[in-house]
């Protein structure tokens, strides 16, 4: 006979930490850890089947892992026949089998999920302890405390405050190397000859191989590759990619960070943005050993602050931003974008090669970074006046880092300027000249980014043109789009006139 349960504590599956404070004060004796794999949330999204791998993988290790602690754990696979399919519907089958005095749970990170947690108490008659999140740098108190009163709220002033708060990359008060910001110093195009590191994948175990089987046939049509898995699904072995970054990928990350090139998926990048976000590491932890590289010698100063800045900076603030403006965040759409999201999206099958490598390193990695995110397919939806209902599922559904908190803003806010201007100060939109810059994509493409029009133009030179022109009403007032603005005034009628039919056609292809 099992003993009894004095607090049922709950985790999730993006709350994968030993440190959690869900369970950071658990009586081993009298409490019980339950994890669910619930089919609501596999589904809610057409998940990537990696990301769908990733994250059950990991849970299942992390159940292992607690058990080894001599942590009384009930784990609920998804195939369980008993599985209610929900949160709700699991937690109260645990309830009534253990008749706790108490649930326990960390906030969740998205707002969906705290909305049916809300209902708990009530639903259940116990009392639900919904504790802080401690992995983040800031909590959404101390950011809105921050946005009070702002009529912009900018990403990096609230950078500025979180380095302060936190003391990296700073000499007292004032930051290492006098400035903030070495972004334009992180812009170049990949040099001809610079040799790109091979990147650490990790071997399946038993375990997940397992999950990879079971997601293979139960999720058959849901997007993306699955052969190719190999991201790290443990505390040991997401340590081990972190230190491999640091070591071999750090120190050329920044000056090259924004480039682009066919056939590299990786080049420097972190990969670790999934394990950030389902717990297996923590940002501190990450901050502190990229800081500690720099002071080392070993990585220059415009890397570890490039890199920091990503996960002190944008990570940081688009949570604040999420928790301070959701629900209604979600709802804007300040372009009036209302085209369906085109088919290639989900297939590659398209003429224009730098989308048909970006969505192909999508799909078979569950990942791409951010410049491909941004500045190809965030950018051609921009252009193309998607939907953004349509673009930010796709998104949240393809990459194994999507949790919405972190993606909906970057999508909503920054991608498609359908916020009209609460995160960024303009749209990111660019012609195929920034692309053919940053990347070797347009020397094996369809159409040339050196034609501005007719047959042979890169989509995105014209489409650049007619988005300005179609959302002249919204953003001519722009300060930071007055150059462009001015180069359509002195453009002929006429040319404006085969810009436009020449955009309305190939939308219409689309």
């Amino acid at each position: 006979m099992t003993s009894p349960v004095s607090s049922l504590r709950l985790i999730l599956g993006d709350q994968l930490s030993h440190t959690i404070s869900s369970i950071s004060t658990i009586d081993i004796k009298r409490d019980l850890v339950l994890m669910v794999e619930v089919a609501t949330e596999t589904t809610y999204v057409p998940h990537h089947k990696q990301k769908i791998v990733l994250v059950l993988s990991a849970m299942r290790h992390f159940a292992q892992e607690l058990s080894e602690r001599g942590i009384r754990v009930e784990y609920i696979t998804l195939d369980a026949i008993e599985n209610t399919g929900s949160f709700s519907g699991e937690v109260e089958r645990a309830i009534k089998k253990h008749q706790p005095e108490r649930v326990i749970v960390t906030e969740p990170n998205e707002f969906r999920v705290r909305q049916f947690m809300d209902d708990w108490q009530d639903a259940f008659r116990l009392p639900i302890h919904i504790l802080e999140d401690t992995r983040f740098f800031s909590t959404p108190n101390e950011f809105a405390k921050w946005a009070e009163g702002k009529k912009q709220l900018r990403m990096e002033f609230f950078y500025r405050e979180m380095r302060r708060k936190t003391g990296l990359l700073m000499q007292g008060n004032e930051p290492i190397g006098e400035q903030w910001n070495f972004d334009h110093d992180n812009r170049k195009a990949l040099p001809k000859g610079l040799s790109v590191p091979t990147r650490r994948r990790f071997e399946r175990d038993a375990i997940t191989s397992d999950v990879i089987k079971m997601v293979g046939e139960r999720f058959e049509r849901h997007p993306g590759e699955i052969a190719s898995f190999g991201w790290p699904v443990t505390r040991i072995d997401a340590l081990a990619a972190l230190d491999h970054f640091i070591d071999e990928c750090l120190p050329s990350f920044g000056d090259v960070q924004d480039a682009m090139k066919q056939g590299e998926s990786f080049l420097f990048h972190a990969l670790i943005s999934p394990m950030l976000n389902i717990g297996l590491l923590l940002p501190d932890e990450v901050c502190r050993k990229a800081e500690a590289a720099y002071h080392s010698g070993h990585v220059p100063l415009n890397a570890v602050e490039g890199f920091i800045r990503q996960i002190l900076g944008w990570r940081e603030y688009v949570r604040g931003l999420y928790w301070l403006k959701m629900p209604d965040y979600a709802e804007g759409n300040a372009l009036n974008a209302n085209r369906p999201l085109p088919a290639f999206y989900w297939t590659g099958d398209t003429s224009m090669n730098c989308l048909k490598q970006c969505v192909g390193d999508t799909m078979r990695n569950a990942y791409a970074h951010h410049i491909q995110r941004l500045m190809v397919l965030g950018n051609f939806a921009l252009l193309a006046g998607i939907n953004p209902r349509e673009v930010e599922e796709w998104f949240l559904a393809v990459y194994a880092d999507a949790f919405e908190w972190v993606e909906l803003p970057n999508v909503h806010g920054m991608a498609l300027f359908a916020d009209g201007g609460v995160m960024a100060s303009k749209p990111y939109a660019a012609s195929g000249s920034y692309i053919d810059r940053m990347s070797d994509y347009c020397a094996d493409c369809a159409f040339s980014s050196k034609e501005k029009l007719g047959a042979k133009a890169c989509p995105f030179n014209y489409l650049y043109w007619d988005f300005l022109a179609r959302n002249r009403p919204v953003l001519s007032n722009n300060q930071r789009l007055a150059m462009p603005y001015r180069s359509l005034a002195t453009m002929s009628f006429e040319k404006r006139q085969q810009i436009a039919s020449e955009a309305k056609e190939f939308l219409d292809s689309l």
